[in-house]
């Protein structure tokens, strides 16, 4: 007989942010990152899962963007 998959009932922290200034003008690394956090236009949001890359990611634009939560 098989097993039954385990299901994760616990939920994986979040964070949200919002882009808050245009990558016009800005290095082209910084653009690369607003677009791997999925932002692409001034006052779009994104719900990310918290990991230790989303946040070196958010620190590298945190002049672009703001955490919502």
């Amino acid at each position: 007989m098989a097993k039954a998959p385990a299901t994760k009932t616990e939920e994986k922290a979040t964070v949200t942010v919002r882009q808050i200034a245009s990558p016009l003008r800005r290095k082209e690394d910084q653009r690369a990152t607003l677009a791997g956090l999925g932002l692409n236009k001034i006052g779009r949001e994104r719900t990310l899962e918290d990991t230790p890359s989303i946040r070196g990611m958010i620190a590298k634009v945190a002049h672009m963007v703001e955490v919502i939560g």
